[in-house]
């Protein structure tokens, strides 16, 4: 009789089309151009579009992109700053079945050219306003790595272009008809990041349709974001897809604000023209808020609501920002967890807190965002958690839909990823008995500036490749603004005449910019007794400077 019982839910009870789909969010940008057609959805300087508009305009994207060949699984590179381009080429290129790859806009040549051999583009996009870089990059791409090269246009931009058409172009000659397709599998591949290499080239991490969808709700969700919010673009949409937030924003048809230079005085304008809600970004851009000038700064009586992710901010800021009208949400997460996925989730208890408490628990990580199916303190050695003491340390590790696929053409690092069942972050932290999680340090050498991750290993290469240099080790100095910046100890050539800015010009004429050292220590570099070179004591010198 059990069985019988058991057996009456799994007979005539399939999934068919009348009842399941696959999860894509690309549907959100279809539902908020019905809803809300004459709605605002992007606002980039003079240029103003309506949802309905930026769906006719997705629409006419992606089947101008299959009709220049672009298939299922290719792989569709953008090279642009915060603009409706890259807004629009979220929903456009996974419409045409493809996988959209937005690259750092502050990378070098060398690494562009990499990521864009390695991803295998088929189609490049290209902003006027970076022309120049991605040329050098092209350049250095093997012979049968050469993608169709489209120019996003800029107004008043001189740059000569790259491609062989033109983002209008490609719009113009699109069908305004075209009936796009979900993902037969909501496992299939939305897009590529690639990882700031911190062990060398970097990583590509691949998102699926499922992951994208779940973690666009769950920021809106966690963010108890409303409808119509607007939101300021200062987080590039090149990282993580702007921690999914094009994909949430059009969930919530809300105004996407972009800013293509973030500066001090953009983001105060902003809020005051545009009665800005939202925004995101790292710490140093609480800091430009905070330190910005009489001049820059415009009156606002609302409250605008920051989210914070990246360097864990200090309590001193947080609590400066709620004496200046913002509310901050701090949230922590990885380019292979789809950007945030644990979030310092506000309890009421905390309001009858002094400020400065309140921002002491803020600056936690916090606990698990609503589509993480897993979030804990691991020993990374017996895979057990470790005590919710608030001390014991472990390895902060992820299990879920918003865990990445894997990375690219690299199964041995996707293994060693999710070894023992669960996504190994290489974050050092503690779980308080709160169950709050806060980080406490970095497995690997990774240096957080301004948001972006700066591989040690990458900028001691770049060292070495100097003649009068013999032996050199870069860590974290902490930083005000930046959060932190590479501080390069450096043994030099027996009498050479070698100057710290010559060294800071060096990498700077071989590294993407924010790389380069800030500080240069000339020293000798203390060491085990197996010769390798002890950091930890590195760490403690460049604090100290």
């Amino acid at each position: 009789m059990r069985n019988a019982m058991t057996d009456i839910y799994a007979h005539g009870l399939d999934p068919c089309e009348a009842n399941h789909a696959a999860l894509t969010p690309l549907g959100f940008l279809e539902r908020a151009a019905s809803v809300y057609p004459d709605h605002p959805a992007v606002i980039d300087g003079g240029a103003q579009k309506t949802w309905s508009e930026i769906d006719l305009r997705c629409r006419r994207l992606a089947s101008a992109l299959i009709e220049h060949g672009i298939r299922k699984n290719d792989t569709v590179a953008v090279l642009a700053p915060n603009s409706l381009a890259a807004y629009e080429c979220h929903f456009a290129v996974p419409m045409a079945g493809a996988v959209l790859n937005t690259i750092n806009t502050r990378l070098d040549a060398a690494t562009i050219a990499f990521i864009l051999e390695h991803g295998e583009a088929k189609a490049f996009l290209v902003d006027a306003s970076l022309a120049d870089v991605a040329r050098a990059a092209l350049q250095k791409t093997a012979g049968n790595a050469k993608p169709l090269v489209i120019d996003i246009e800029v107004e008043d931009d001189a740059n000569a272009p790259v491609g062989s058409a033109t983002y209008a172009q490609l719009l113009a000659g699109g069908d305004r008809h075209f009936q796009w397709q979900p993902p037969a599998d909501e496992w299939d591949a939305i897009s590529l990041n690639y990882t700031s290499g911190t062990t060398g080239d970097p990583k590509g991490v691949v998102y699926h349709h499922r992951g994208a969808y779940l973690n666009a709700l769950s920021n809106i969700v966690g963010w108890q974001m409303p409808h119509h919010p607007v939101y300021l673009w200062t987080l590039p949409m090149f990282h993580c897809n702007g921690w999914c937030f094009p994909w949430s924003l059009a969930a919530v048809a809300g105004v996407n604000v972009c800013l293509r230079r973030v500066e001090a005085a953009a983001i105060y304008h902003a809020i005051a023209e545009h009665r800005v809600t939202h925004f995101c970004g790292a710490p140093v851009i609480m800091g430009m808020v905070i330190n910005a000038a009489d001049r820059e700064r415009r009156d606002f009586t609302h409250t605008v609501n920051m989210m914070t992710a990246a360097a864990p901010p200090p309590a001193a800021v947080l609590a400066e920002m709620e004496t200046r009208g913002f509310r901050v949400t701090h949230v922590y997460g990885l380019t292979e967890t789809y950007g945030p996925a644990v979030i310092c989730a506000w309890q009421d208890r905390w309001n009858t807190l002094p400020v400065a408490d309140q921002a002491r628990k803020n600056a936690r990580q916090g606990v698990r965002y609503h589509a993480l199916e897993g979030l804990n303190v691991l020993d990374p050695e017996t895979m057990q958690p470790v005590e919710r003491d608030g001390e014991t340390i472990g390895e902060a590790m992820f299990r879920g839909n918003i865990v990445m696929k894997g990375y690219l053409k690299n199964p041995g690092s996707t293994a060693r990823a999710f070894a023992g069942g669960w996504f190994h972050s290489g974050d050092l932290g503690v779980i308080h008995p709160d169950n709050y999680l806060q980080l406490k340090d970095r497995s690997k050498d990774i240096i957080i500036s301004g948001g972006e991750n700066i591989s040690s290993i990458e900028v001691e290469d770049c060292l070495y490749r100097h003649p009068d240099i013999v032996e050199a080790a870069v860590v974290a100095r902490p930083d005000q603004k930046w959060g932190e910046t590479p501080c390069a100890f450096v043994r030099a050539v027996d009498g050479a005449a070698l100057t710290g800015q010559q060294v800071i010009d060096h990498c700077r004429d071989n590294l993407a910019h924010y790389k380069a050292p800030r500080t240069v220590v000339f020293t000798e570099l203390p060491k085990t007794s197996t010769g390798k070179v002890q950091k930890f004591k590195l760490r403690e010198m460049a604090a100290k400077l």
